[in-house]
């Protein structure tokens, strides 16, 4: 039991160490951060501008979220030393597609709750509607931020969707500092891209990919080989695979 325990420690770098390292794999993967990024927006693009809004909400979840997380899957693709092609992003997409789809649609609730709260109370005026309203968008903002890790567990340990959801808050709660940093580094490079239109398509799905993955691993037991070869799962055995230690070795050296 006490060897168990003495396993799954967890290790967790400073979020500035893994931002830094984040940037580099980026840079050096920068051609992939771009494909991959192109491929989202190749779908996001015609849903935003050329549908209207009640058709684009059913169907973001449905496309949108499953190329996402297939993002999410080749980056960790490339990260584990494998020389993933483009093709990768779409398999990630069928793999995952049940447990990315229903994922999108629980955010979609919530950014519904979020508009529809401040469309109601914020119509009404008041210091009680305002208080409300401020409420519900802490209540949605907190429910975002629990759940930075959800796609790269589905990915890396193999989980189902609610099952990676409760992993997500439980890493949330236990790591509450290194989870809003996290998030507030990864809302500001999309608000910054989202400055140039061009940018934001060509780059930030892409770069999200590399550094949820890496943010991800980070907080995660760091099993030894052994444990690692014993999943039944090949999304399971690649998370155990990946540390920032072996890209130091390895991929950061090609």
């Amino acid at each position: 039991m006490m060897m168990e325990s003495k396993r799954r420690v967890v290790q967790v770098r400073k979020l500035s160490e893994i931002v830094v390292k984040s940037g580099s794999l980026v840079f050096r993967e920068i051609v992939h951060v771009a494909l991959f990024s192109m491929i989202t927006s190749a779908f996001l693009l015609p849903l935003v501008f050329l549908l209207r809004i009640p058709v684009a909400l059913v169907l973001l979840p449905l496309v949108y979220a499953p190329l996402v997380t297939g993002v999410v899957y080749a980056s960790h693709s490339v990260m584990t030393g494998k020389r993933a092609k483009v093709k990768e992003v779409f398999r990630g997409a069928v793999r995952h597609f049940a447990a990315s789809a229903v994922f999108g649609y629980v955010c979609a609730l919530f950014v519904l709750i979020l508009a529809s709260s401040w469309w109601y109370y914020g119509g009404k005026g008041g210091m009680l509607s305002f208080a409300l309203a401020i409420f519900q968008t802490y209540f949605v903002g907190m429910f975002f931020l629990s759940q930075i890790y959800t796609l790269p567990l589905v990915v890396q340990e193999g989980m189902g969707i609610f099952s990676a959801m409760g992993r997500s808050v439980k890493l949330f709660i236990a790591h509450p500092m290194y989870s809003i940093g996290a998030f507030i580094q990864l809302l500001s490079i999309g608000v910054l891209l989202l400055l140039t239109v061009i940018g934001f398509a060509f780059l930030f799905v892409g770069i999200a990919g590399f550094y949820l993955n890496a943010v991800t691993a980070n907080v995660l037991p760091k099993k030894d080989e052994e444990s690692g070869s014993r999943s039944s799962d090949g999304d399971q055995a690649e998370g155990a695979a990946w540390s920032f230690e072996r890209q130091d070795a390895g991929l950061l050296s090609r």
